[in-house]
């Protein structure tokens, strides 16, 4: 991170850096429109946090879900943010890895039947 990037800026840099495999096997469709020309962004901030992917035109948010969202404290702060965002007029749409690996097309039809 340069000196001169506001901190969110750089925080959003290195996430999409340390992107787990299942985030970047489903940015691959959805980078550059690749998805039916939707636009999406990924570790968009929005308030305090930092969401998975993004399609503002939709306000749609993607969360992508893997061992860590097992625990009952995770789950309770997960509600929290969710109704943050849902506040902000996004619907959510939350993901296992799981699924991705398995059918990431499945995932990406998924996406657009939400859309």
């Amino acid at each position: 991170m340069r000196s001169a990037d506001p901190p969110i800026h750089g925080h959003a840099q290195r996430l999409r850096r340390q992107a787990p495999k299942a985030e970047r096997l489903l940015w691959a469709n959805l980078r550059n429109r690749g998805l039916a020309g939707h636009k999406f962004v990924r570790q968009l901030p929005l308030g305090s946090y930092f969401v998975d992917f993004a399609c503002r035109e939709s306000r749609l948010i993607i969360e992508i879900d893997g061992a860590t969202h097992s625990t009952d404290e995770e789950r309770v702060r997960d509600q929290g943010r969710e109704r943050y965002l849902k506040a902000q007029g996004y619907r959510i749409l939350r993901v296992q890895n799981a699924d991705i690996y398995e059918s990431v097309d499945g995932v990406c039809e998924l996406i657009l039947a939400t859309i």
